[in-house]
């Protein structure tokens, strides 16, 4: 969050009823073009509009209307609440939207619960432990190459621009499948899960090399002549001085690309590592049930990368505060 602001006003609902009338237009309009009387607010507004599905251009003005109203009310009534509440009562209603839309779907939840603990159990596994051996080899390349970048020897410049531009301008999917099928042609037979780690930590590694680079640079010249000045070698600067004041700033974007590479590790699942995608595929294809599968792998994915956000929220605030 920004830092609270000094001048404080009330939403911007609770200043005019013009806006609150523009808004409920604006959303009238909207509901009517998207037609919402093939939904639950279609019944439920079934007294007045009569048969949904015949109720034509009425039914679905007069549905959007009602739906309308209810939005911009909740609206108000939530700008009323202070900020934590604000955040729990929105984060709910869209959790229950989000599931809502799941559930129009006709999922056999049976299906669901007697796969979902194989998935967990296999494919989260798999999944974590491809994307942490990746981040924790890519953070390695990284500040290798951040350090090659800035260096004043064009050789290493030169190989750690190559390898940026080279890694950073291939898709990944394409990445896997070069290591996979490539290597074995110069001899080298590779396994597939060392295949799709490599190719993880290679692509990321580039991206996270341009993430270090920035942080080290962000840190004035003066800090790196005076650590010089008092005789610190070149090692010892980077591990006492600069990379520590620089963390604070790397970390963010570090975090974004675990989260990112945990999403990313799915795509290793076409050279048939057996991680979340793969599992969630496989046990679709064999019942036909595909999206069963595909939205218990989504809502597993998600709830893997909220605990990632909790765990990188935790970790910047540790070193804002040791920062300050």
């Amino acid at each position: 969050m920004l830092y609270a602001d000094t001048v404080t006003s009330g939403p911007l609902v609770h200043k005019s009823g013009t806006i609150i009338v523009l808004m409920v237009v604006v959303a009238t309009l909207l509901f009517t073009l998207f037609n919402l009387t093939g939904t639950i607010f279609g019944e439920l507004m079934r007294p007045v509009i009569g048969e949904p599905a015949e109720s034509g251009l009425y039914g679905r003005f007069a549905t959007g209307l009602v739906v309308a109203i209810l939005f911009v009310l909740n609206i108000v009534l939530i700008g009323f609440l202070k900020f934590q509440f604000q955040v729990i009562i929105v984060w709910l209603q869209l959790l229950v939207l989000f599931l809502a839309f799941f559930y129009g779907f006709d999922l056999d939840f049976n299906f669901i619960r007697s796969k979902v603990w194989f998935m967990v159990s296999q494919g989260v596994f798999t999944t974590l432990y491809v994307s942490a051996i990746s981040i924790a080899l890519a953070s390695v390349l990284a500040i290798v190459g951040a350090v090659a970048k800035l260096s004043s020897n064009g050789f290493a410049y030169a190989i750690a621009s190559f390898y940026t531009s080279f890694f950073r301008g291939l898709p990944l999917l394409m990445q896997v499948y070069l290591i996979y099928l490539g290597l074995p042609q110069l001899g080298y037979v590779i396994n597939a899960v060392p295949a799709g780690i490599l190719a993880l930590t290679l692509c990321y590694g580039a991206y996270m090399t341009e993430i270090f680079r920035a942080g080290i640079q962000s840190i004035p010249k003066g800090q790196w002549e005076a650590s010089r000045s008092l005789g610190f070698k070149f090692g010892l600067t980077m591990r006492r001085i600069i990379l520590p004041q620089s963390l604070p700033l790397i970390i963010p974007p570090t975090g974004n690309q675990f989260i990112a590479m945990l999403k990313d590790s799915s795509l290793v699942s076409v050279i048939g590592v057996w991680e979340l995608m793969f599992l969630a595929r496989t046990l679709g294809n064999k019942t036909f049930q595909h999206m069963e599968m595909l939205i218990t792998a989504a809502l597993i994915y998600w709830a893997l990368s909220m605990c990632l956000e909790l765990a990188q929220g935790r970790i910047e605030r540790h070193f804002r505060t040791k920062s300050h």
